[in-house]
């Protein structure tokens, strides 16, 4: 029932959308197919199904903003695939003619749809009270979400509260509001997403729709961010009571970690009590990253390679076909401590053999997403994380490090899921690994192991401060944001491009 109602949504959102667009996608609603919508609770539902499916849908560009650009990729896909302009995200040479995505990722398509969900239910006669409420809860929750990546990402960003409906093209040309505005938005979303979801805590539909638990885990992220910069230890609490809130509404039955790290994925265990927001996918339904291939190696070259133990690769076992245009740098393999579960659960290592008989590590592509076989192809239709509880965890224990206080229980108790047996807390327990001596950088590498290719890294490090991204990557100073593409400048005259990626040099940085 749940892919119905999804795909059913998916089709309502679309329809309301004309065929005109705009210089931002944010394509106007015909106003005569508005007028006829709404008329009952099962359209108001639809439609919340509908961003949600679109909000998939686009979870490819979603990873590309969260990822790409960090120390996680770089080195050359090992079958000899042309990149295609794809290095250009971790050599971090975009511009506006490489802009790596354009029209800001296509994002501003549904944001549109939710600000015309807002306008119709906070009106609608046809729902119940706390339907109405529960709705909103999620779309004013999702609009957050969407503007918080617009902010981490473009800085300065075009945004209206008024969903776009019947107006001319020409009218559409809107002067960015500045980043300072567009966190103060957010937040303001965050306090009506939190107001209308009042004391409802509950999960629905496998954890794929958004919920309080889901805005509570935002509003830690966005305070979090405010916290590494002049919001210090006042946003830092912010964080940690959002994040308590969350934790004291709900029991270990609820929320926890599991046991196993690779049973987080798994295809088996949707919806499992480690999961917080998942976007949806299932065989016959949807793939994850929208059907995107492009970090997986080539069939018909892939059983000429080894696997650790030196026995052959399997093409019946590791068959995720797929045109690799971007590859996880080797030293990433290299970088997990011995024992560490997570290392071999996410990433699948690649050898060869060299002229002296010995096997060397050559590639490296995602493991964490397995699966399911549909008769001898494999299908990668596994849900992607946005929040689960080990989320929660290290932003509690960096909301801790930031306010000075002692992190060891929310970080050991990652470690030890991820170490499983293999755990000794006198060894790789907080605070006995080197890293350890600063914890706001052991949190930082133990976000790196626990999320790596659930697209949080590069944005972690902008969490963290401009040196921070500079320290790790290849991203220039002056470069942290996302350029404009030309086509969008040229069809939206008010626009300015990104500062750090104009022509002809630097002009003022807009707020970090």
């Amino acid at each position: 029932m749940m892919n119905i109602k999804k795909t059913i949504g998916f089709w309502v959102v679309g329809l309301l959308l004309c065929t005109g667009c705009s210089s931002l996608d944010m394509d106007p609603v015909s106003e005569i197919t508005d007028k006829n919508y709404w008329k009952t609770p099962e359209q108001f539902e639809s439609f919340v199904y509908g961003l949600h499916a679109r909000f998939r849908s686009q979870s490819w560009n979603f990873f590309l903003l969260g990822e790409a650009r960090s120390d996680v990729f770089g080195d050359k896909p090992f079958g000899g695939e042309a990149a295609q302009g794809m290095e250009r995200y971790p050599l971090n040479t975009l511009n506006a003619d490489n802009p790596g995505l354009k029209a800001y990722g296509d994002l501003y398509q549904n944001l549109n749809q939710m600000n015309l969900f807002i306008r119709r239910a906070e009106t609608a006669e046809v729902l119940s009270e706390p339907v109405r409420h529960y709705y909103l809860g999620q779309v004013y929750g999702l609009r957050a979400y969407y503007l918080f990546q617009l902010f981490c990402s473009w800085g300065n960003v075009v945004f209206t509260e008024e969903p776009s409906l019947d107006f001319e093209m020409g009218q559409l040309a809107r002067e960015a509001t500045p980043a300072a505005e567009i966190l103060a938005q957010v937040k303001r979303d965050l306090e009506s997403s939190l107001t209308h979801f009042g004391a409802d805590y509950s999960f629905h539909d496998q954890r794929s729709l958004w919920s309080k638990a889901a805005t509570l885990m935002l509003k830690g992220e966005v305070y979090l961010w405010g916290a590494h910069r002049e919001g210090g230890a006042a946003d830092a609490r912010v964080a940690a009571e959002a994040l308590d809130d969350l934790r004291q509404h709900m029991g270990t039955s609820e929320l926890d970690l599991l046991p196993s790290y690779q049973e987080v994925f798994a295809y088996r265990n949707k919806g499992n009590r480690e999961m917080i927001f998942v976007l949806h996918n299932q065989l016959f339904e949807y793939q994850l990253w929208n059907g995107n291939n492009d970090l997986y190696p080539q069939a018909d070259y892939l059983d000429k390679y080894y696997n650790a133990d030196g026995t052959p690769i399997d093409l019946k076992v590791e068959n995720n076909w797929g045109i690799m245009r971007l590859m996880v740098k080797l030293d990433n393999f290299r970088r997990f401590l011995p024992g560490d579960t997570r290392r071999d659960v996410t990433l699948k290592d690649v050898y060869r053999r060299t002229p002296q008989g010995n096997l060397e590590l050559v590639g490296l592509y995602p493991h964490k997403y397995p699966g399911v076989m549909n008769g001898s192809t494999r299908v990668r239709c596994d849900d992607y994380p946005i929040y689960r509880y080990a989320d929660w965890l290290l932003m509690r224990a960096e909301a801790k490090a930031l306010l000075g206080e002692d992190p060891s229980a929310e970080l050991n108790a990652v470690r030890r899921r991820a170490f499983g047996t293999a755990y000794a807390e006198a060894t790789v327990g907080y605070p006995h690994q080197s890293v350890d001596r600063h914890p706001l950088e052991a949190i930082l590498q133990e976000r790196f192991f626990e999320f790596l290719l659930e697209g949080k890294r590069w944005n972690d490090l902008r969490r963290w401060g401009d040196a921070t991204v500079v320290a790790h990557t290849l991203a220039a100073a002056d470069r942290l944001w996302w350029p404009i593409d030309r086509k969008t400048l040229t069809d939206n005259p008010l626009l300015k491009q990104t500062p750090g990626y104009e022509t002809g040099g630097h002009t003022e940085h807009v707020g970090r």
